[in-house]
């Protein structure tokens, strides 16, 4: 059985992969990259990254917007060797190197429980930067410190991290942001990538689709 979805949101509709996806069969995981297609820079076509994370040996590869957003199955557990591979094979392919996260279903679905912001009701304002590893305390303390200077220059935005992910609340917008700012200066979020609420629970139905 095929399924081919025309999907949209704000970056318009997308075209995903002619496939019904069986959650039974393989682990399903999601790889998000991080700073492509901003503008003129880091430009990968969805098609290109279809083809390398086939090209690993994955199945039922599809990609959601541009931002870098693409589901597959495989028999790996590992998300960091998985991330590892990708990285690599877009490196050799593309000469670029963006960074890697891999989650499976479950470790998205704990991010979405942990929400500590339940109640945000516009998903454009809230951001989950996913991280591969644990915030560890002098992460947690850079994120209170930036946190202390926003509100010191009377912003309302608020940062809360937990486990794996950075949770960032920005009511009067990301680009207006002074926390984001302030966290851009400490590099808390250099090894992560963000991605809006909208996106977040955008993949996680994705990676339901069949089951």
């Amino acid at each position: 059985m095929t399924l081919r979805a025309v999907l949209t949101d704000e970056d318009g509709p997308q075209l995903m992969s002619p496939r019904l996806w069986n959650a039974r069969e393989m682990p399903r995981y999601v790889a998000l990259l991080r700073g492509i297609n901003l503008g003129s820079r880091n430009r990968i076509a969805m098609a290109d990254l279809r083809r390398l994370t086939e090209a690993l040996g994955h199945t039922e590869v599809a990609t959601y917007i541009q931002s870098g957003n693409v589901l597959f199955t495989s028999p790996e557990t590992d998300c960091g060797r998985l991330a590892d591979a990708l990285e690599e094979a877009i490196a050799r392919s593309l000469a670029l190197r963006p960074a890697v996260v891999v989650l499976s279903r479950a470790d998205l679905a704990r991010v979405i429980a942990d929400n500590p912001f339940p109640d945000e009701a516009n998903p454009r304002c809230l951001h989950a930067v996913f991280r591969r590893s644990d915030l560890g305390p002098d992460v947690i303390a850079a994120v209170q410190s930036a946190r202390q200077r926003a509100q010191a220059k009377g912003s309302n935005d608020e940062a809360v991290p937990v486990g794996r992910a950075l949770f960032l609340r920005t009511p009067d917008g990301l680009g207006r942001s002074e926390l984001a700012a302030q966290l851009a200066r400490s590099r808390v979020p250099a090894d992560g990538t963000a991605r809006n609420w909208a996106t977040v629970t955008r993949l996680m139905a994705l990676l339901d689709l069949g089951a």
